[in-house]
């Protein structure tokens, strides 16, 4: 984006595509408000007021719409902005959006609007990478953990870091620059603020792993011979029939996926079941490959055997690809079978459903063991890095006050600290990563 198309009054339809109870589209810069009075049949908005009327082309009438009006800097953006709530058909918000970009608007980037509120410091980085975190949200506890970040607890943390480092830089420039006036700080406070700067950082820090687990989710493959019921146990999962069932072998051919909410996004994936046969053609034996990668890839497997018949051969064969990894052993069809003789299985039907409910909650001990309970502070991998590269140079910093080393050079690595720190917020910020950034955003957010 160049700095002309900065100041462009820009426009997108800021709802899903398709049909609903309401589209909105929604314009933002110094145009909005001359380019509705050109398309609206109604009284213009004041700031912070809505009005009712009608868009029209010329003497065509297109919608009846609800208007809002925004006056800078008290918007969304810190512009100007309009919003147009119109009827949610297709054809309706797009005639709309048409009829705003022949008056004068040009069409939004991805994540324009959110770009523009951090340029118009409305959010920091921090908070404006939560936007995106809270729209893509996969389960109800990352959008939770998400708003936190919005509502600048994140922000909040990194600038009490930021605060503390300043004011020592400054007594160390202050005593540098003025020595007759201001001593240098002693050694020892020196020491104690870096280590009580280091330690709100690892606080930070702590948070990573169930950070990245909660934005990412786990995978967990069902794997086994054909016709153990793997097709049968993901639709119990699932509760819903997802997946064919039949009991032809090698029904399933290909790899499906559906996610579950379990606090963390939990992608469950039925597979082909495994199996040597001269029967096996090209299709299956592709299918096959893909569910030993799948299990491979997997965060957990649960390994499926037939309780009636017992593990056999070709049981023990596929558990010996899987036994390295986290795992639960699972012996469906006990409704066929009185006998629960291995008791490091979890039996189940999935038929009569049997024994499902303590499957269920087996898997969710082991999601919630993923640290889970460690999100005091959710970042994402950007913001991990600038962390540690803070980290390192607090470490170099705190080693050389230890030695007495001068404090001109200590300065040097404060002020590296610092600068990552910035990086976070967005203070300082390279146009790469400012773009990369939002190139992740949808149109109209």
């Amino acid at each position: 984006m160049n700095i002309n198309q900065e100041f462009e009054t820009i426009a997108a339809i800021a709802t899903p595509i398709g049909t609903g109870g309401v589209g909105v589209i929604r314009i933002s810069g110094s145009e909005s408000f001359n380019i509705l009075s050109k398309i609206f049949d109604g009284k213009l908005p004041k700031a912070g007021k809505i009005s009712h009327g009608w868009i029209k082309d010329t003497q065509t009438k297109i919608d009846e719409v609800i208007v809002l009006g925004f006056k800078n800097p008290h918007s969304y953006t810190g512009e100007d902005v309009v919003e147009i709530q119109c009827h949610g058909g297709i054809n309706v918000v797009r005639n709309i959006l048409d009829l705003v970009l022949k008056n004068g608007a040009r069409i939004a980037e991805r994540g324009e609007f959110t770009k523009r509120a951090f340029l118009n410091k409305k959010l920091d980085l921090s908070q404006a990478e939560a936007v995106a975190d809270l729209i893509h949200a996969r389960t109800q506890n990352f959008a939770i953990q998400s708003a936190k970040n919005l509502s600048g607890v994140l922000a909040q943390k990194i600038n009490e870091i930021k605060g503390r480092l300043f004011n020592v830089l400054s007594r160390i420039i202050a005593g540098i620059d003025f020595p007759e006036d201001v001593k240098e700080p002693e050694y020892d406070y020196l020491v104690n603020e870096f280590e009580a700067a280091l330690t709100e950082i690892d606080r930070i820090l702590a948070s990573a792993k169930s950070s990245d687990i909660l934005r990412q989710g786990i995978k967990v493959a069902i794997v086994g011979k054909p016709n153990v019921g793997k097709s049968s146990l993901f639709n119990k999962l699932l509760n819903v029939e997802r997946a064919i069932v039949t009991d032809i072998a090698g029904t399933t051919r290909d790899i499906l996926k559906e996610t579950l909410d379990m606090d963390v996004a939990v992608t469950l994936i039925d597979t082909a079941g495994i199996r040597n046969s001269a029967d096996v053609g090209k299709v299956e034996e592709i299918g096959i490959e893909f569910s030993k990668q799948s299990a491979d890839e997997a965060d957990l497997v649960l390994f499926l055997y037939n309780a009636k018949t017992g593990m056999e051969d070709d049981d023990r064969k596929i558990y010996e690809l899987i036994k390295e990894k986290n795992h639960l052993v699972v012996a469906n069809k006990s409704d066929l079978t009185d006998k629960y003789e291995d008791q490091n299985s979890i039996y189940i039907s999935t038929l009569t459903g049997e024994g499902l409910d303590k499957l269920k909650n087996k898997i969710k001990d082991i999601v919630h063991n993923f640290s889970l309970e460690d999100t005091e502070f959710i970042t994402n991998k950007r913001q991990q890095d600038c962390l540690n590269k803070c980290r390192q140079s607090l470490l170099q910093a705190l080693e050389a006050a230890k030695r007495n080393e001068l404090q001109d050079l200590i300065s040097i690595d404060l002020k590296s600290a610092l600068l990552s720190l910035d990086e976070i917020t967005g203070e300082v910020i390279t146009d790469d990563i400012l773009n990369n950034i939002f190139d992740h955003f949808c149109i109209g957010k």
